[in-house]
């Protein structure tokens, strides 16, 4: 079996856990799941915000156009990086054991976010990020930060920026958890949907990869996923708009939290809700409902801006 796989580091690491995740389900060796990087259009832009150059998709294209020319089995996403809808003939197949899903404050200036000195430069590619920081701390100042995590913690350690955010699951996969100031509570800023997830898709007409890829996926993650991507759907989110979502299991409740930010981060809608667990189905439509409701409440108008603008 073939995976594709971007070719960053992080990218690398997760697709070879994917795969001895696989040998193991199928009692064969990490060696039969053979692995081919591919450089995206995401991969292709250095010093661009995402939004300015197409937002989601831009690290999913080559790899759903080698799915669909069979050049590969299956293709090997972080999820917060899959849009919510999917190439006809491609689909979701597998969402692995999730790592912690919430962001990383990095600084050698402040502990926490809100003891940075005031005017401090905060670089960061994510527009969810800048507007959660700039809803907090109006006064510091945002920078655009690209690049490996490797690059973007070199940035910090040159003295370019004062702090930065990167996701706790992509330190943890390389191993750089030491660099980690402090953990950002989740209530406070939502990471973004999916973060802390894999996703897995191949072809839908594939029953062979399809049943392989079944016995890796979690049910927990695909619930919680599935919320979180539903909210997400509802708000037609892309790199565009700054949204936060985390879908919570304790139990038998499923506990979801939501929010849409403009991007200076002057203006915020939240929702959240608990609900008896269920189906993934059951999840997607909470979080399509939350979303609608705050797309209800925050008006067309200002979705489109977001979306076509960018503010």
């Amino acid at each position: 079996m073939k995976l594709g796989t971007r070719g960053s580091p992080l990218a690398l690491t997760q697709s070879r856990h994917v795969a001895s995740l696989l040998a193991r389900a199928a009692g064969m060796e990490d060696s039969d799941f053979a692995l081919e990087s591919f450089v995206t259009s995401g991969d292709r832009l250095k010093d661009q915000r995402l939004q300015d150059a197409g937002g989601k998709g831009l690290f999913t294209k080559e790899l759903d156009e080698a799915l669909l020319d069979r050049r590969i089995d299956a293709a090997i996403h972080s999820m917060k990086d899959l849009p919510t809808k999917l190439p006809d003939g491609l689909v979701l197949a597998a969402v692995p054991e999730r790592e912690d899903p919430r962001d990383a404050f990095i600084s050698h200036k402040a502990k926490t976010l809100k003891y940075l000195p005031k005017g401090a430069v905060v670089g960061t590619a994510s527009l969810r990020r800048q507007a959660q920081a700039l809803y907090v701390r109006p006064d510091l100042k945002v920078v655009v930060l690209r690049g490996s995590v490797e690059t973007r913690l070199k940035k910090l350690e040159d003295g370019s920026i004062d702090a930065t955010f990167l996701a706790m699951a992509g330190l943890t996969r390389l191993g750089l958890t030491g660099h980690v100031t402090a953990l950002l509570d989740a209530e406070e800023m939502p990471p973004a949907p999916g973060q802390g997830a894999l996703a897995v898709t191949c072809r839908a007409d594939d029953t062979k990869t399809r049943a392989l890829l079944a016995k890796i996926s979690v049910t927990q993650c695909e619930i919680q996923t599935a919320a979180e991507r539903g909210f997400l759907e509802a708000l037609d989110g892309s790199c565009r708009t700054p949204i936060g979502a985390l879908a919570l299991i304790d139990g038998s409740t499923l506990s979801f939290r939501g929010e849409i930010l403009s991007p200076d981060g002057k203006l915020r809608w939240r929702r959240e809700d608990s609900v008896t667990l269920g189906s993934a189905d059951e999840a997607a439509a909470l979080g399509r409902r939350l979303g609608a409701s705050i797309r209800a409440d925050a008006g067309e108008d200002f979705i489109q801006s977001l979306e076509q603008r960018g503010w």
